[in-house]
């Protein structure tokens, strides 16, 4: 349901104020603010105690990402309204903390459905007072009901953070329903299923990073005309040749792969619809590793993962010319029966026969190109016949 700009800019002025009467419907006793808990963990400067939470530090480059887009957000939208964040799953809270500490949000809900977590939680965002322009506030409710209610209530946010153990796809419709046309959503899925949205508003993916176990994905929401389907379609793997094809909707009844063998029915695998566009957004990227660059985060190590090392791979991945997908070296090598040539080598020689090709930041053993695959095991052989 649209609303009108003048009305949306009203909710938001008034929309931190009327926050708690859903969650709490009864009056209470005003209880004493929680003491903040020990400090048993930082990251980035940001110290917390994740209690008997599920954290992983591994995932804290994902958290960086998040921290970064929202930002960047922030800062596009200006000071003219209140800048609200939504973190539906939020653990211990470390994501909320960073929303407020970092990114400067003036407003974080953070939830989670284990009451349990609620001292953990409160204990960690009291380092922030609440009062008297109520910077956080902590609730327990199952996060599609949580999104759902928002949006009933038209209440938007700028940031929505669903970072959800296994896939999210059963919360993208009621989390681009409480999105803010304009507002950006944070995606993390542990299961690698691709997240799709639907209905009269639309959403464009700006950066999609895998990490660990977890598969990140930024997304900006739009209003307006939707824009075909030009980036959505079809990915055909032939399992004989070892070679992936995209197709369009109005090839979907043509598909086959030009290898010589056409006998096996088995070896064609087909996927979709999905997107089939580019990868990520290579302004928005570059605009986070200026960011990074800025705050000191590009050049440093935290738990293994090197911030300007993934942005740089990301930006790569966005040439429009390269192909949803990766291919394995073992693949090649296999396919080539030669031994793996190194990566670098052959991307340069990739790159050098005039096809686009990069590192994969899926996998350190992978790339992405578009280069034909029996193109590529020819290059290869090449590279293991010339050393």
């Amino acid at each position: 349901m649209a609303i009108s700009a003048a009305a949306a800019a009203a909710a938001a002025l008034s929309f931190p104020r009327a926050l708690p009467s859903p969650l709490q419907p009864r009056r209470r006793r005003r209880r004493r603010s929680a003491e903040p808990p020990a400090c048993a963990h930082s990251e980035r400067g940001v110290t917390f105690d994740p209690g008997s939470a599920f954290y992983r530090s591994d995932s804290a480059a994902g958290r960086d990402l998040a921290v970064l887009a929202a930002t960047l957000h922030r800062r596009a939208a200006g000071p003219s309204a209140p800048f609200l964040c939504l973190d539906a799953m939020c653990g211990c809270g470390v994501r909320a903390l960073r929303y407020l500490a970092q990114v400067g949000a003036d407003f974080v809900w953070a939830n989670d459905a284990s009451e349990a977590l609620r001292p953990v939680i409160v204990g960690n965002l009291s380092r922030f007072e609440r009062a008297p322009d109520r910077r956080w506030a902590v609730s327990h409710l199952d996060a599609t009901r949580l999104l759902s209610e928002r949006y009933l209530r038209r209440e938007y946010f700028d940031v929505i953070d669903v970072d959800s153990f296994g896939g999210d796809a059963a919360y993208i419709r009621a989390a681009l329903l409480a999105l803010r046309i304009g507002g950006l959503l944070y995606l993390t899925s542990t299961d690698w299923r691709s997240a799709r949205g639907y209905g009269s508003r639309r959403w464009c993916c700006a950066g999609s990073c895998y990490s660990g176990i977890s598969h990140y994905s930024i997304v900006l929401l739009h209003n307006g005309k939707q824009d075909g389907i030009s980036n959505y379609g079809f990915i055909c793997h032939c399992k004989s040749c070892g070679q992936s094809r995209t197709f369009g909707f109005d090839e979907l009844g043509q598909i086959t792969c030009g290898c010589a063998d056409k006998i096996d029915p088995d070896s064609i695998t087909v996927v979709g619809p999905l997107w089939t566009g580019p990868l990520h957004d290579t302004t928005f990227l570059t605009e986070m590793l200026s960011l990074a660059t800025e705050w000191g985060w590009a050049n440093t190590i935290e738990n293994g993962v090197s911030l300007e090392k993934l942005l740089d791979t990301m930006i790569e991945e966005s040439d429009s010319r390269l192909p949803p997908g990766y291919i394995r070296l073992d693949e090649i090598a296999s396919r080539a029966k030669v031994n793996s040539p190194p990566l670098g080598t052959l991307i340069n020689s990739l790159r050098k026969e005039g096809y686009a090709a990069c590192r994969s930041h899926i996998g350190a053993n992978a790339i992405k190109t578009n280069c034909p695959i029996e193109c590529c095991l020819d290059v290869a052989q090449e590279i293991r016949n010339l050393r």
